[in-house]
């Protein structure tokens, strides 16, 4: 992966994401990733002219995540994604479609996760 990775927490990556906005960076994606059996790793990229920076958070699998989506209000889509396909909550995300984004009604397995259940939808 080219360019620079920051380490960063729970605690530390809402203000980490607000630095990169205050620096003229775009928030180009995340993507999301297991770590052993119960672990999980997300990347937040960045752009700013060709300069890509790259924020890695790594969280047990239970972890409440602070969402970003108050920093940059687009990512409600990537973190509503990532709750459908990997069962991750976020904590303060601005809108929650509640595992609806992209699931329909009658799914009962998280797809990217296969040992968790979910309960059908109403």
């Amino acid at each position: 992966m080219k360019g620079k990775v920051i380490e960063v927490t729970i605690d530390t990556v809402v203000g980490e994401v607000m630095k990169m906005k205050n620096d003229g960076y775009r928030l180009v994606t995340y993507s999301t990733y297991q770590i052993g059996e119960d672990g999980l790793g997300i990347l937040y990229h960045f752009d700013k002219d060709f300069d890509t920076v790259h924020l890695r958070l790594s969280v047990k699998r239970n972890a409440s995540i602070p969402s970003v989506s108050g920093v940059y209000f687009a990512a409600l889509l990537v973190e509503n994604e990532i709750r459908d396909q990997w069962d991750v909550k976020f904590d303060g995300l601005v809108l929650d479609f509640n595992r609806t984004l992209y699931l329909d009604p009658e799914v009962t397995q998280v797809p990217l996760v296969s040992n968790i259940k979910i309960a059908p939808k109403q």
